[in-house]
């Protein structure tokens, strides 16, 4: 029969996030400061990050241990599921072997649970009592929003006003969530504040929501600021699901050579 969907056990979650780092040809840019265009050092992402999050962006060990209390958390969903898409497959009339990995089955609905939840585990442990994000049709302020409420941190979502209010559901799942949504840009910001100055009616962006978030965790000492993308400790929380799915492909191949 063929098979469609591959599945681990829960006793299979990797028990460490692979740091890709070591395999670069060559060291990655490192990231820049907004107010001076130089790149940002520890001291600067202080202001933003929880040191176990700046020792993971910095860190050139290819193997980090996830901690027991992350791996708790993430058993709820993980592993998830490998697909075989052979429909699809079909339809293309092509030889090639299409597979994918399905995330939705996370409590938020996609992968970005996979940091959402360190990202909060490491604050709350550091002491941060309110974390502030940004987010545009609400995949990653729904993530946070969820991982905040397991760890009992305040969350503020700063979302693109337009998807603020064309996505009305998105914001509902936050608020369910607990987290505050605040359309962006508003007047809680002076960049906020500046913006709504010159175009009252602007209907926001990402850069500007971010600018919002950043500036709410900065000139606060019990906040701190969380990202779903770009920066490398947020790609080593993802590693979770290429170590699940090569383990599955794996196991695919030992039944396919044993039935043989």
């Amino acid at each position: 029969m063929d098979e469609y969907k591959y599945l681990l056990s829960e006793r299979d979650l990797p028990k460490n996030w692979y740091n890709v780092v070591p395999d670069l040809p060559e060291p990655m840019s490192p990231p820049l400061h907004p107010g001076t265009g130089q790149p940002a050092g520890p001291g600067d992402l202080e202001a933003i990050f929880p040191m176990a999050l700046i020792l993971q962006e910095v860190s050139a060990e290819r193997l980090i241990p996830i901690p027991d209390p992350v791996q708790d958390m993430l058993r709820l969903w993980r592993p998830t599921p490998l697909h075989r898409a052979r429909r699809l497959e079909k339809a293309l009339g092509t030889p090639a072997k299409i597979f994918y990995k399905n995330e939705s089955v996370s409590p938020a609905g996609s992968h970005k649970l996979n940091t959402s939840i360190p990202q909060a585990y490491y604050n709350k442990a550091a002491g941060i009592k309110r974390l502030s994000t940004e987010t545009g049709a609400g995949q990653w302020g729904s993530a946070l929003s969820f991982a905040c409420q397991v760890y009992g941190l305040e969350c503020f979502v700063y979302m693109v006003k337009c998807s603020y209010f064309q996505k009305p559901h998105r914001r509902t799942l936050m608020e369910c969530w607990g987290a505050n949504c605040i359309p962006s840009p508003s007047d809680r910001t002076a960049a906020g504040r500046a913006i709504l100055a010159e175009d009252p009616d602007c209907p926001g962006s990402l850069g500007i929501a971010i600018s919002e978030a950043v500036e709410d965790a900065a000139l606060r000492k019990d906040t701190n600021y969380a990202l779903g993308s770009v920066l490398n400790h947020v790609l080593l929380h993802q590693t979770v699901i290429g170590q699940e799915a090569m383990a599955q492909l794996d196991r695919k191949s030992t039944r396919l050579n044993s039935s043989h």
